[in-house]
């Protein structure tokens, strides 16, 4: 069976909810291999909510519903602040990425808490401003960013995460609307442990199955390289 847009995969889900320290309650679902511990984590940080962004924009929905079954990986999606989804709406007001901070916080002591293992952050869009601005945890092992605008996330941020020293990709569009791929080596080479990987005919929002493939791929890659490349079929169940 071809693994299509709308292809679920064997997981386990459940729903989750994060508790921030500034009192608030955010929803989201954590997806686990079907049979066996997860070998790393993602912990998914969504695209602008004032822009239709949530923790079930597409790339990060289909995260869930493939890395689990293919590459042992567990999926932690939620909606910040004042953000709302199938799943529920997250309690607050959206705050620019400023108050975000303490939701990046509640996701990886969840994380913590719940024992899983080797969290990479992933971050899309404004994702990737609340990934540097914010996720310099010790508890973090790496981080993935998608579309980078650099636009809230300014150059201190950068030489903040370079003296936080943890391995930093960025898959940067083609054709990305707000920063293309020479631009983002000329602003990354401010993060010696940052890789900029420029992804040809991508546009901002990966939309295509073809870039999904590229963004998902990337991603195992790097976090855990014994399941790449991913199939692109399945047996048929």
């Amino acid at each position: 069976m071809e693994i299509r847009a709308s292809t679920v995969l064997p997981a386990r889900r459940e729903p989750i909810e994060l508790h921030t320290a500034d009192g608030l309650t955010l929803v989201g679902e954590l997806a686990l291999p079907p049979e066996r511990p997860p070998v790393a984590t993602l912990v998914c940080l969504h695209p602008l909510p004032t822009h239709g962004g949530m923790m079930d924009s597409h790339v990060y929905k289909k995260a869930a519903n493939r890395l689990p079954a293919l590459a042992d990986l567990a999926v932690l999606r939620f909606n910040t602040r004042g953000t709302s989804s199938e799943r529920g709406a997250s309690e607050g007001a959206f705050d620019g990425g400023e108050g975000e901070r303490f939701d990046v916080a509640a996701a990886l002591e969840y994380a913590e808490f719940h024992d899983l293992p080797s969290v990479w952050l992933v971050g899309w869009s404004f994702g990737t401003e609340l990934v540097l601005k914010w996720g310099h945890d010790p508890l973090v092992r790496a981080a993935i960013l998608l579309s980078p605008p650099l636009h809230r996330a300014t150059d201190a941020d950068l030489d903040a995460w370079a003296a936080f020293g943890r391995p930093l990709t960025a898959l940067v569009p083609e054709f990305d609307d707000y920063l293309r791929p020479e631009e983002a080596r000329t602003r990354f080479a401010r993060v010696p442990q940052a890789e900029v990987v420029g992804v040809d005919g991508a546009k901002h929002l990966w939309v295509g199955e073809p870039y999904v493939r590229i963004v998902l791929d990337e991603i195992v890659r790097r976090v855990n390289p014994a399941a790449h490349p991913l199939p692109t079929e399945v047996a048929d169940s």
